[in-house]
């Protein structure tokens, strides 16, 4: 090879060389200038909430009604009044042998309506006991013109005790024109020997299914009631959609859960013309013909049909 052709193949290499180390650099280039992928949000279709204990993100249940009664449809100051056009909404109370004897015809003045308890099971050995004001509280309410709604407390621990407490209530109201819902009052004791102590989330759902359905059956308006920490973590909502929520939070300008209930329990310290002491009270958010009803409120003129 002479030098000519020498000097060529070199003049070659370099270009090529320069060329390839061009493309690099550009491509280099392009791949820094390219748009970084947005990370994607690790709560994207979460809710920000208070459960109650803390903030926390939570992925809302399918087909479970939103709340709609926000802070805003609340008076600030004084008792707490609906200020919202979606409702009419009724003042009521709930009661047990712990208020004794009540004089139902001041009260009556105050109110709209009465829930009522029938009775209770106990925690420990699980026996039922009606509850000694019953009869004469079912009485001077109706008597006095109020709605009558019952309740009662349950520790069942399985279906067929759910079904034992349903069948309970209805021997008891038979004779009573209920015209509220019959409500399955299941609470947690902090008794380290409380029987319910370790139920989980599906028993306790099972339970309350089992209850309503009896009371469903026998044509009453069924009801489950709860505070935020069984609303949120003790109950799966998504099964109880077929019957009326009453949600407890006292002490509260609103109602403050992520889905809709129908009535909810706002104090355990009112004043109550004709009771003694401190009472539990509670609005019942019944539609407006207007407006679109919740799949778990109750319209009107509930109770047996």
């Amino acid at each position: 090879m002479n030098a000519l052709s020498r000097g060529r193949s070199l003049f070659y290499l370099i270009v090529t060389g320069l060329a390839l180390l061009i493309t690099l650099v550009l491509m280099i280039a392009l791949f820094f200038k390219m748009p970084e992928k947005a990370p994607k949000d690790p709560h994207e279709g979460q809710v920000y909430l208070y459960d109650g204990k803390d903030w926390i993100w939570m992925t809302p249940l399918e087909g479970v009604p939103v709340n709609s009664l926000t802070a805003e449809k609340f008076s600030a100051k004084g008792t707490v009044r609906y200020l919202g056009a979606e409702y009419d909404v009724l003042r009521g109370i709930d009661v047990s042998e712990h208020q004794k004897e009540i004089d139902w015809a001041a009260a009556s003045a105050a109110l709209d309506f009465a829930c009522i308890r029938v009775g209770r099971r106990g925690y420990t050995e699980g026996g039922i006991f009606e509850d000694p004001w019953f009869e004469k509280n079912m009485r001077g309410a109706a008597q006095n013109g109020l709605k009558t709604s019952v309740y009662f407390f349950s520790q069942a621990v399985n279906v067929a005790e759910a079904i034992e407490e349903a069948n309970f209530v209805l021997s008891r109201i038979a004779s009573y024109n209920v015209t509220g819902p019959v409500v399955y009052d299941w609470e947690k004791v902090s008794d380290g020997e409380a029987r319910t102590a370790e139920i989980s989330m599906d028993t306790r759902t099972d339970c309350a299914v089992a209850f309503c359905e009896t009371v469903r059956r026998a044509g009453y308006t069924p009801c489950v009631y709860f505070n935020r920490d069984i609303g949120y973590y003790g109950y799966d909502l998504t099964r109880l959609t077929d019957y009326m929520f009453w949600f407890t939070l006292p002490e509260s300008r609103f109602p403050n859960f992520y889905y809709a209930c129908s009535i909810w329990q706002y104090s355990f310290t009112e004043e109550i013309p004709g009771v003694t002491g401190s009472a539990d009270m509670n609005l019942w958010f019944i539609p407006r013909p207007t407006s679109i009803a919740p799949e778990n409120s109750l319209e009107t003129g509930a109770g047996k049909t």
